[in-house]
């Protein structure tokens, strides 16, 4: 389910907040559904405890996750009013690189081919 690159210069925790981020997303993950505790995945990835529980903190400062005391972290319910912030925040970086992408040449059907794929529709390279 999680793979990490330690070859990567991408450190790990935020590899691990990246590939939780997208299995939330995509929805392999559901609502209310329980991380591996920080012990468990600490050792099935052989990675020190205090990175996976950084990791999870960001995740729920991010809002994606939650955490019970003494029951472990959770999949959080998408808010709206932070999804709309959220999506302000996500529009505010895609314009300046959309920009940038269109003044070195990308063509408006190059950039909705990649919104397709980003939908999960067509997957052609």
């Amino acid at each position: 389910m999680l793979e990490l690159d330690m070859r990567s210069g991408e450190p790990i925790y935020e590899q691990l907040v990246h590939q939780f981020k997208r299995l939330i997303i995509e929805g392999v993950m559901e609502v209310d559904e329980k991380l591996p505790s920080v012990r468990d995945l600490a050792g099935e990835l052989t990675v020190n405890p205090n990175t996976i529980q950084k990791a999870y903190r960001e995740l729920e400062a991010q809002g994606y996750i939650y955490s019970v005391k003494g029951r472990g972290s959770f999949v959080q319910q998408r808010e709206e009013e932070s999804s709309t912030i959220k999506v302000k925040e996500i529009k505010e970086r895609i314009v300046p690189l959309l920009r940038e992408a269109f003044y070195l040449g990308m063509t408006e059907e190059e950039a909705e081919e990649m919104i397709r794929k980003a939908r999960g529709g067509s997957h052609h390279d």
